[in-house]
């Protein structure tokens, strides 16, 4: 290859080789100083786009695991106190127990049983955590737990659901509607009653014809200390609310349990509970306008007479079986609360990795490539300078 005297091909040759080195030098040095072989949209458009919008779900999954965080601190403080109630309403049974002696001092055993309702009471107060308390009420929270991306890119927030599980011993207004005269176990109140009554043998609840019923009042049942409730319906009779109760009986599907209806029109409606169940059950029924807490019923406990005694011991399991209910209603939302937040740790981890892969720069391989573009500066420069001083000089060093 020859120059003309205007035309220095040599070093025309020597700058190009040149300039297409210093650009993977560049190139290579910016992989090395930021870390990434996609650092921008310019280096791979493609890549950049995935990468980008997979680098913002792991922003959204890391707020994700904080509100998990917060859920599971919130239910755990809800379920420690519930245990700590149950074990109360144990301590309590006792006593109920002893109160069925008639060589005992009920009245102390009574004043004992208020203490431990007060504490109930408290405990109830405190079981909050930044302000939530799931033992008042019966609000339910939602936790946001995922973010859902479908293959058209549209996102969707999920979220878990814990419900409040009321464990006041406010009660609710009392209302009508339980006839006090055909009821088994009723007390002077006609508002509630409570009887354990032996192997097939009838507890039987009269819905007073007479009553006016409203909207929204509350029929809550305890067989063995299983809890059934009917709410009242707009413009319902005496004769809708036995059915409504029976249905509501039968839904429960409690062994050994059978459920029917005499009465109505212009008597009370009866609703005949028959125990087949082989041995003594427990029942109560209360009648409120449904504003009392869960363990309203602790405010109606009165052992200083054998008669109450015997009642407040049938009432005493379905408060028991009230507390257990939301300590297991709690342990089940706070498991599945942290296994949701070990799911997004991973899925955030997983995130990462793949975002590397993609975009994260082989810095062993970098620095190879350095050093070998380096060497090939220098010889560029040589080369250049060559040509411009020696337009004769030897050519093509760089193919």
């Amino acid at each position: 290859m020859t120059n003309s005297l205007l035309t220095n091909t040599s070093a025309m040759i020597a700058l190009q080789n040149l300039r297409t080195v210093n650009k993977g030098l560049s190139m290579v040095q910016e992989q090395i100083s930021t870390g990434k072989k996609v650092a921008n949209a310019k280096d791979n458009a493609a890549i950049f786009a995935i990468s980008t919008v997979m680098q913002s779900d792991v922003k959204g999954f890391e707020a994700i695991s904080q509100s998990l965080n917060l859920g599971a601190a919130s239910v755990g403080v809800a379920r420690g106190a519930a245990e700590k109630i149950t074990e109360l309403l144990v301590d309590m049974k006792g006593l109920i127990v002893a109160a069925q002696e008639d060589n005992i001092d009920r009245t102390k055993i009574q004043t004992d049983i208020e203490q431990l309702r007060e504490q109930i009471d408290g405990i109830v107060e405190s079981a909050q955590f930044n302000g939530l308390n799931f033992l008042k009420g019966a609000e339910s929270t939602d936790f946001l737990a995922s973010l859902d991306r479908d293959s058209s890119g549209n996102v969707t927030a999920s979220a878990i659901t814990v419900d409040a599980f009321s464990l006041e011993t406010t009660a609710g207004a009392a209302v009508v509607g339980l006839d006090t005269t055909g009821s088994t176990g009723v007390n002077a109140a006609g508002d509630a009653a409570a009887a354990l009554i032996a192997d097939t043998n009838d507890f039987e609840i009269h819905v007073d014809t007479g009553a006016t019923f409203t909207e929204g009042d509350v029929w809550e049942l305890r067989i063995d200390g299983r809890k059934i409730n009917y709410t009242v319906a707009a413009g319902a009779d005496h004769d809708d609310v036995a059915a409504g109760i029976e249905s509501a009986i039968n839904a429960a599907g409690i062994s050994g349990i059978s459920v029917a209806l005499a009465g109505g029109g212009a008597a009370d409606a009866e609703v005949i509970i028959t125990n087949g169940t082989g041995g003594a059950v427990g029942f109560e029924v209360t009648v409120t306008d449904g504003t009392g807490g869960g363990l309203a019923n602790l405010n109606t406990l009165d052992v200083t007479t054998s008669a109450n005694a015997a009642a407040a011991l049938v009432s005493i399991e379905g408060l028991i079986q009230e507390a257990v209910d939301a300590s297991a209603e709690f342990g089940s939302a706070q498991k599945r609360i942290e296994i949701q937040n070990e799911f997004v740790s991973n899925l955030t981890d997983a995130l990462k990795t793949g975002i590397g892969a993609l975009t994260d720069a082989d810095l062993e391989a970098a620095s190879a490539r350095l050093q070998s573009l380096q060497v090939q500066q220098q010889l560029g420069i040589q080369a250049l300078s060559i040509a411009n001083s020696s337009p004769n000089a030897i050519l093509g060093l760089f193919q």
